[in-house]
C-alpha cells in the first residue's frame, strides 16, 4: 500500500507487509536482515526512511526472551528504589583491554552501577575477549572494594569464536 506524503510531490508513505512463514521463529538476526536487505536494497529508489516495525503478537511469541528480567539485575546489583545508571564505553573500538578496563573503572569508580560493551566491541585483534574480560573483571572488583557498592559490566558476547 503506498501514500503520497501530505505537501510533498516525490516523497510516499510504502506499507510494507511480509507472511511470517518467511521468518526464522525465534530470530532477530534473520528477520531484520531479511527486512533490511529486502527493503533498503530496492535500487529504484533514491533516499528511504524506516519509520514504524510492527511485529505480530504470534512472531513476538516466538522470542525466548532474555534468561530473567530487570528485578534479576536489581538483585544482583542490589539497587532497588532508583533507576539504574550506567553506560556504554567510549571510544567504542581501538582502546587496549587495558585502557577499555581502566575506562571501565573510572565510569564505576565515579558512581555508575554498571557499563557495557558496544556492540562493535567483539574479540578484535588490538582488544581480545578474553582479555577485556580480565581486565573489566579487575575493575569491578576494584571498584567494589573503593565504593563498598556492588557493580557490574555487561560485555557483548557475539564473537565469532569460543574465547
Amino acid at each position: 500500500h503506498i501514500e503520497p506524503v501530505p505537501g510533498e510531490e516525490s516523497q510516499f508513505i510504502a506499507y510494507v507487509a511480509y507472511p511470517l512463514d518467511l521468518f526464522e521463529e525465534g530470530s532477530v538476526t534473520n528477520m531484520f536482515t531479511s527486512i533490511v536487505g529486502n527493503v533498503f536494497g530496492f535500487k529504484a529508489l533514491r533516499a528511504l526512511r524506516l519509520e514504524d516495525l510492527r511485529i505480530p503478537t504470534a512472531y513476538v511469541k516466538t522470542f525466548q526472551g532474555p534468561p530473567h528480567g530487570i528485578q534479576v539485575e536489581r538483585d544482583k546489583l542490589n539497587k532497588y528504589g532508583r533507576p539504574l545508571l550506567g553506560c556504554t564505553i567510549k571510544p567504542k573500538l581501538g582502546l587496549s583491554a587495558k585502557n577499555y578496563g581502566r575506562a571501565v573503572y573510572e565510569c564505576l569508580r565515579g558512581g555508575l552501577d554498571f557499563t557495557k560493551d558496544d556492540e562493535n566491541v567483539n574479540s578484535q585483534p588490538f582488544m581480545r575477549w578474553r582479555d577485556r574480560f580480565l581486565f573489566c573483571a579487575e575493575a569491578i572488583y576494584k571498584s567494589q572494594a573503593e565504593t563498598g557498592e556492588i557493580k557490574g559490566h555487561y560485555l557483548n558476547a557475539t564473537a565469532g569464536t569460543c574465547e
